[in-house]
């Protein structure tokens, strides 16, 4: 699509849009923990999943335990599933072999349409191919409970010591999952495997030593359809991914990991750009949020007025109240907050409540698990005296009862970017009265959100998520998702309000590229109250001429109008006496003319 056609769509379809930081919702939970205690836990840190391990449309939670796996004074062992059954109130726990105490992941390897499992772990006691390597992954046959073993060659690159938290993720965009994981402490380092698809892993990146805090995750960061990844480890916290296996730090402008790494990283796209910002706890409990710039090639903080002091230990970045922004998820020593975001500036607090005591976090995932539309929170945490303590599992449902059948995308959410041919999961999450059972059909446009649609899946178990393969033979900057819920009582359709692409390549926009010399950067802060600074360069002395418009495209500022040198040039637009929305600049000169996007947030 060219641009101006672009940006024609993008004003129309931004018409119906409210954009407003008041009236923030704010949330409440219960706690709904009894039937998750149904044998006892140890101590030390674990993993924790939420996923429809059976497909029976309920969300269930998979570990591999902590440290008391595999019967280290417990009954933990192997791979425990509790199997939910969609109130957030009833878990069956299921365990299958002789292994365990360290991070798992959930998703399908062999794309045979069934769930599977990776994990790294300390304990790799089994006396057989199943858990007796520390780096493992295992295939399911959709019941969540028999698991065969395909893991040759992995743990094969010095991880003598033991693996820890583990994700998937295609990051050579071959079709297929590949596995990530990091170290138990220290010293077996980040070890990233490609998907052979044979049974089969090689090593593609890699390397040993470090002290390690025992978070991993991928996500693609800098929104060029690679999937990158972040760590807590001493050597440092973000790696890009080139697409091929391959991966380099860019912790540009970050504050230093430290000796352990910086604590409690997570992903998530806080300003709705498709890329993936970082949240982490940094010096003094300070909740920091951070994003990349592409044009700037930096880390820029976004972390307003979060606390500069705390107690916490783990961040999770999730859209909580639902209001299409993402929030912070806080946790540590007994206490869990939420603050809700607004794009990245300005965070106001909507939750807190207090756990146990002491209240130490050691895992902690969100998931809506009975479909009211806002995700619940799954906390393990060590509580009790130090001659008595161990950890416990609580599980806190937020408390809204829905209304009406709805069904909101959570990804792609719009401006994200894909490769052909890659693996990505489609999420969503859903409001739905009664909770009763629901199934849901995806489609796919790639010629905008009036169709033609394809069809990906139909008659989907309701359960958030969808491993979808990306279509080969796409090239677009226009694609749409379109999700359908149904049930007996009913239908509710939903679609990303704003397009994805797909094999497109980064252009100006994304990474300030030089056209015959001029570059118009993103304007930072986007979204800003009330004011941003917009960047250009140009290559010799012209007129220069910003303007700024509305939706409708009426100018309501010019903050440059004249005659400039060839330079670098920084320019402060003050938006205080306009109202919340969308608005666009421009930069127009004798031989080139650039728009830009931006979000006025009061």
């Amino acid at each position: 699509m060219k641009t101006n056609s672009w940006l024609i769509f993008l004003v129309l379809l931004l018409l119906t849009m409210t954009i407003s930081s008041g009236n923030i919702q704010t949330l409440s939970y219960v706690e709904s923990s009894t039937s998750l205690q149904v044998i006892q836990w140890d101590g030390g840190r674990s993993e924790l999943e939420f996923a429809d391990i059976n497909g029976d449309g309920w969300k269930d939670i998979l570990s591999v335990g902590d440290h008391g796996n595999p019967f280290v004074n417990t009954q933990e062992h192997g791979i425990m599933v509790y199997f939910g059954d969609g109130t957030g109130t009833n878990w069956t726990l299921y365990q299958n072999g002789n292994f365990g105490y360290g991070g798992i992941a959930v998703g399908d390897v062999n794309n045979d349409g069934k769930l599977d499992v990776g994990y790294g772990i300390h304990h790799n006691y089994s006396g057989n191919d199943f858990g007796d390597q520390i780096l493992e992954v295992a295939l399911g046959d959709g019941s969540g409970m028999n698991w065969v073993p395909f893991d040759d060659s992995l743990a094969s690159q010095g991880e003598t010591w033991g693996m820890f938290t583990s994700d998937f993720g295609d990051i050579d965009n071959d079709g297929y999952l590949d596995l990530g994981s990091i170290s138990f402490g220290c010293c077996a380092g980040v070890h990233i495997y490609k998907n052979m698809i044979i049974g089969k892993w090689r090593q593609s990146f890699g390397f040993l030593g470090g002290n390690s805090g025992m978070e991993f995750s991928f996500g693609d960061i800098n929104n060029d359809g690679n999937l990158d990844f972040v760590v807590t480890h001493q050597y440092g916290t973000v790696y890009f991914g080139d697409g091929t296996g391959n991966f380099v730090l860019k912790d540009n402008n970050l504050p230093p990991p430290g000796s352990g790494g910086l604590l409690g990283v997570s992903l998530g796209d806080v300003d709705n750009d498709g890329g993936k910002d970082l949240a982490f706890i940094g010096s003094g409990g300070a909740v920091n949020v951070w994003k990349w710039s592409n044009s700037e090639q930096n880390w820029i903080n976004l972390s307003a007025n979060l606390p500069t002091t705390s107690s916490f230990s783990k961040t999770i970045l999730y859209d909580m109240n639902s209001d299409g922004f993402c929030d912070i998820v806080c946790f540590g020593n007994g206490n869990l907050t939420i603050f809700a975001g607004n794009g990245g500036t300005n965070w106001t607090q909507i939750a807190n409540f207090t756990t146990y005591t002491p209240g130490t976090y050691q895992a902690m995932a969100v998931a809506d698990v009975d479909n009211n539309g806002f995700p619940d929170i799954l906390i393990l945490e060590n509580e009790g005296s130090w001659i008595s303590s161990r950890n416990y599992l609580r599980f806190y449902k937020e408390t809204s009862t829905p209304t009406a059948l709805e069904i909101t995308p959570i990804f792609p959410r719009g401006g994200e970017r894909f490769k052909n041919h890659s693996v990505r999961f489609i999420e969503w999450k859903s409001k739905v009265p009664g909770n009763i059972s629901s199934k849901v059909k995806l489609e796919f446009s790639s010629t905008g959100n009036g169709g033609p649609w394809i069809t990906i899946a139909d008659s989907l178990p309701n359960n958030g998520r969808y491993q979808w393969l990306v279509p080969d033979g796409v090239t677009s900057s226009n694609c749409f998702i379109r999700y359908t819920i149904f049930n007996s009582n009913g239908t509710a359709t939903a679609m990303n309000t704003v397009p994805f692409m797909i094999n497109v390549v980064l252009g100006i926009e994304q990474i300030g590229s030089v056209v015959n010399g001029y570059k118009l950067y993103q304007n930072y802060p986007n979204p800003f109250n009330p004011i941003t600074e917009i960047k250009f360069d140009i290559p010799k002395s012209t007129n220069v001429k910003l303007i700024i418009y509305d939706l409708v495209g009426r100018e309501v500022a010019i903050p440059v109008n004249q005659s400039l040198n060839l330079g670098s040039y920084k320019v402060q637009f003050n938006g205080s006496n306009l109202s919340s929305g969308i608005y666009f600049y421009r930069l127009e000169t004798e031989d080139y003319t650039k728009t830009n996007k931006m979000i006025l947030l009061k």
